[in-house]
């Protein structure tokens, strides 16, 4: 057999090798990159808690991308999983404070008021860490907190209750207007008015929860919740401190790390924090 021949015999199987090989490490590669992603944040997390001596939890919005041979070929938005942290605060000890960074444009109430009375109910101190944006439910995730770390160009937004597509105020000066009004308006404001008074009343809970009077409380649950501001309105440092909330700019150097290990980009910027409260 000719040298040549050789070869050529031996081509179909070397060919049908690289193919399942190549295979191979095209399932394999994201999974070992997201493991080894996952065990980097855990890491971050550890040296954050080891530093303030806290149990550290995450509620951070972004997105999963997948590389092999350095190109990105697929992506997914990785939720929030609210059962989880629900998880992690039952279970943890309740002499140890908590840390909770927050990255969300909001969500759907129900999640976020859960969440909200596990933090509350923490008997050790609990501290919010916003680097960039906690709307709508996330802010009030913070409401619930101890301390809020508010970096000085990050925001909180109003906690406006939403029915269906609509934010409860806009559906209540539709019905309030002077023009005929047909059956679904009417009906939408009534459950419009329910949802308003639930999420006031709720945000003014968790400012009596941390400390606040009943008249402060009930002020700022008004100015949260009311409708004078957009869903998407910013509130920065200096307003949250006006509003009486207990904000500082303080955020250790581990929180700004963890969250570099998080793809928060490039999603446009999100222009509403409402929650969704009408069931």
């Amino acid at each position: 057999m000719a040298a040549g021949d050789g070869w050529i015999g031996m081509n179909p199987d070397w060919i049908g090798n690289l193919f399942w090989l190549f295979l191979a490490l095209a399932l394999l590669t994201p999974l070992a990159q997201s493991r080894l992603l996952q065990l980097r944040r855990d890491g971050g997390a550890q040296r954050l808690a080891r530093a303030r001596g806290s149990r550290v939890l995450t509620l951070i919005e972004h997105r999963e991308t997948y590389r092999f041979l350095g190109v990105p070929f697929l992506h997914r938005d990785a939720a929030a999983d609210p059962e989880r942290l629900l998880r992690a605060i039952a279970l943890a000890p309740k002499s140890v404070p908590l840390d909770l960074i927050l990255h969300t444009p909001g969500g759907e109430g129900l999640a976020a008021e859960q969440i909200a009375h596990a933090l509350i109910r923490h008997p050790a101190r609990v501290t919010v860490f916003v680097p960039h944006y906690a709307l709508g439910g996330g802010t009030l995730l913070a409401l619930a907190a101890d301390e809020i770390a508010l970096d000085p160009n990050a925001v909180l937004g109003p906690v406006e209750a939403r029915v269906g597509p609509y934010p409860a105020s806009a559906v209540l000066a539709a019905a309030g207007a002077g023009e005929a009004r047909d059956a679904r308006t009417l009906i939408l404001a009534g459950q419009a008015r329910k949802a308003q008074a639930q999420t006031e009343a709720l945000v003014a809970e968790l400012l009596l929860a941390g400390g606040a009077s009943e008249e402060r409380a009930a002020e700022v649950a008004g100015a949260l919740t009311g409708g004078a501001w957009t869903p998407g309105y910013p509130i920065m440092l200096e307003e949250a401190q006006r509003l009486g909330l207990p904000v500082n700019p303080l955020l250790p150097p581990e929180v700004y790390a963890l969250l570099d290990l998080y793809d928060t980009g490039p999603r446009s910027r999100p222009s509403t924090g409402a929650v969704r409260l009408d069931g």
